[in-house]
């Protein structure tokens, strides 16, 4: 293994159609990884290999491929200093069904280009990245596409990553031209226009002197450029003020990457990638301003057995640690494990231990992905990315160990499904082959439940979007063989509950011997809203106030068990209780007849009868919608999202088109796509995503569960 400070794992992020696959194609390309361009409309982009992928002309799953850069270069040459970078990149797809490939590259990635198109500027899964971003703490480049497109505006792009993203956007370039004419940047630290030449593919450019009519220009974003940084170097600061002219272009480097790894500024950069311009600045800048696995802070992790804390530094020689992040199934090596190295160093063929199932496994192969290919390799080492087979059992986000020095590394947020799909098989051949598929499918997806329905007894898939079930079907019908038959897509609800009650639940079975007894008293209610924020993504909160040991501690966990298993049914529609507490503090127990058992099944009977009294309401989930329209729609566009129970939350002009910005109830979104064509004959274009739930009015809360209550019946 190279030097780590050379290393940059780093990933590409946007919304969708902002050009991130074309962008990774071109950077596969000035790597010498591939020796023609694959174009993403084509359906032949080296990262866009599923089926599905290459017929819709979208990224699905995230995909990594490994490569080399040479730096600095010189007119696109390599430079008697030149140093040889290594780069693992994952390229992650921009639509919101599939956001979990997203966040789990966010977990594991040490820098990321978020990508904007000069002509849309930030979008609302731009905001969402920008989220995913933050949460992980990841430093960040942006990258201004699509700079030759009619109505692109590298300043107002930059404007509304400040505005609408509260980060500090700082351009180190300015461009020359725009639309048909742009050419070419000028680099604000330099102060030297740079001009590529498109008979080389982009791959070499030559320097000119800054435009007479930009001079002015140039002066005065450099000089925000040089104040933005000053604060990051005192040496700057005191030149900035007494002799701005001799502050150094190293100095200027420096600042901005000590102030992009602190995350208080992003440095914006153009270009297009289509037309092979401002890649390799852009790669340069990569290997500038975002960190190697050495400038981040050492590994946190949690010891199994007395939960404190543990440090592991970016270091071959530390105890091995890493964090599988993807599981992927190919039809030749079979289960195949994502992993991020985090220290120390593991060879094929050793032993790791899996931190969640307890169990000892043998890696059998080391593999380096570029895309859905693999290069075995003999060993990985802290700092890197890579794929194992071998596991036997393992799930997203499993922490990897050495088996003599347990950690437990933090996990990832995984957001919660808000649409569901009914399915069954088509024949009775298709039976044990949906099961396979669905337990493979589930593995692989986080963000993809299953349950059967006890009334019906039908599968239901429950996922992110109508896109992403479609998508789970396709791929079970092509790679499973499995034909099914399908409902339509349902919401996915929730309940929650609005008042706090006391309760008292008393179990009690004599049955000839031994019989159960439990007693239990306690309070239920909706969660501490402190709590919540302190926990994100939990929604069961438990606080055992039992004193004077009125029940034994033995029983407490199994009363906790109860409860979480009570809620994934809620009391009025069936549906999973949302941010629910229960405090328990009184009860009593028998010296025979009591035991684990009699205390679950009594936590799960007093959930059933409190539940009805705590005031239980439906949740529905609301999503946010963005509507691009031309002008002249605008009245019907606004008038049919009012008619959907939509909440208009802002207007604003873009390129000449108006945005409407509303937060609407995914059960009236529908078939909206289709609406909005015909509305705005084919010209207007939606993006949706989820918000967060919201409780349903009465009228629909009543026919929500008096559709499944008579659908209980019928059956």
């Amino acid at each position: 293994m190279a030097d780590l400070r050379l290393q940059r794992n780093f990933g590409i992020a946007a919304h969708i159609d902002a050009g991130k696959t074309t962008t990774t194609e071109r950077i596969l390309r000035y790597t010498g990884m591939i020796h023609k361009i694959g174009e993403v409309h084509d359906g032949a982009a080296t990262t866009d290999w599923m089926e599905q992928e290459k017929e819709r002309g979208i990224t699905i799953t995230s995909a990594a491929v490994s490569c080399q850069w040479n730096f600095p270069t010189v007119k696109g040459k390599p430079d008697a200093n030149t140093k040889k970078y290594y780069f693992n990149i994952i390229d992650t797809p921009g639509h919101v069904d599939f956001t979990v490939e997203v966040e789990r590259s966010m977990r594991v990635l040490d820098g990321l280009i978020a990508l904007f198109s000069a002509v849309d500027g930030v979008e609302p899964q731009s905001e969402t990245v920008w989220r995913q971003a933050n949460r992980y703490k990841v430093p960040r480049i942006g990258f201004v596409n699509k700079m030759d497109r009619s109505g692109a505006d590298f300043l107002m792009v930059v404007k509304q990553v400040r505005e609408m993203l509260g980060a500090k956007a700082v351009p180190l370039q300015l461009p020359i031209g725009a639309e048909d004419d742009f050419k070419g940047v000028v680099d604000l630290i330099t102060q030297k226009g740079v001009i590529w030449d498109m008979a080389t593919e982009g791959m070499t450019f030559e320097e000119i002197p800054v435009p007479a009519d930009m001079v002015e220009d140039v002066k005065y974003w450099r000089e925000q450029l040089i104040e933005a940084v000053a604060e990051y170097d005192d040496k700057i600061m005191e030149k900035f003020f007494d002799n701005p002219d001799s502050i150094t272009e190293n100095e200027v480097h420096e600042a901005i990457r000590k102030a992009t790894l602190d995350l208080s500024i992003v440095p914006m950069m153009c270009g297009s990638s289509f037309k092979n311009k401002g890649v390799q600045t852009a790669l340069d800048a990569v290997c500038r301003y975002l960190p190697s696995p050495v400038d981040l802070e050492d590994t946190v992790g949690t010891d199994p057995d007395s939960g404190e804390p543990i440090v592991r530094k970016p270091d071959p020689k530390e105890p091995f640690s890493a964090l599988a992040f993807k599981i992927m199934t190919d039809p030749f090596v079979g289960r195949l494990a994502f992993f991020r190295c985090y220290s120390g160093r593991l060879e094929a063929g050793s032993y790791v231990k899996n931190m969640r199932s307890g169990k000892n496994e043998r890696i059998s192969r080391i593999m380096k992905m570029f895309a859905n290919k693999q290069n075995p390799v003999d060993f990985i080492e802290a700092g890197d990315i890579a794929a194992a087979v071998g596991f036997k059992e393992i799930k997203t986000g499993d922490t990897l160990c050495d088996e003599n020095h347990p950690i437990v590394l933090e996990n990832m947020f995984i957001p919660e499904p808000v649409i569901a799909i009914a399915v069954e098989p088509k024949t009775q051949a298709d039976v044990d082959k949906m099961g396979m598929a669905i337990a493979k499918l589930v593995e692989e997806d986080p963000t993809l439940r299953v349950n059967t329905d006890e009334e019906t007894g039908q599968t239901i898939l429950r996922g992110m979007g109508e896109l992403h079930l479609e998508i789970i079907i396709d791929r079970m019908r092509r790679e499973f063989k499995v034909e099914v038959n399908q409902g339509a897509p349902q919401v996915a609800y929730k309940e929650a509950f609005k008042k706090t009650i006391e309760h008292r639940e008393t179990l009690k079975k004599q049955t000839g011997g031994r019989g159960k007894f439990a007693d239990i008293v306690f309070e239920i209610g909706p969660a501490d809203g402190e709590w919540m924020k302190e926990n994100p993504g939990e929604h069961f909160q438990f606080v055992n106030d039992i004193f004077g040991g009125s029940i034994p501690r033995e029983f407490i966990q199994p009363i906790q068990k109860g409860f979480a298993a009570a809620m994934t049914t809620g009391v009025l529609a069936s549906y999973p209780v949302e941010n629910m507490k229960v405090r328990i503090f009184d009860g009593s127990f028998h010296a025979v007849d009591s035991d684990g058992m009699s205390f679950e099944l009594c936590a799960r009977a007093g959930f059933r009868e409190a539940g009805r009294k705590a005031q239980p309401v439906l949740l529905e989930p609301i999503m946010k919608v963005e509507v691009i329209t031309p002008d002249q729609y605008m009245g019907d566009v606004t008038g049919d999202l009012n008619r959907r129970r939509g909440m208009l939350e802002g207007m604003d002009s873009r390129a000449g088109a108006q945005v409407i910005k509303a937060k609407v109830p995914l059960s009236e979104m529908f078939g909206y796509v289709t609406q909005l064509r015909s509305l705005s004959s084919g010209r207007a274009t939606s993006t949706m995503e989820f918000s967060h739930y919201a409780p349903a009015p009465n009228n629909i809360a009543e026919e929500v569960v008096a559709k499944v209550r008579g659908k209980v019946k019928a059956d």
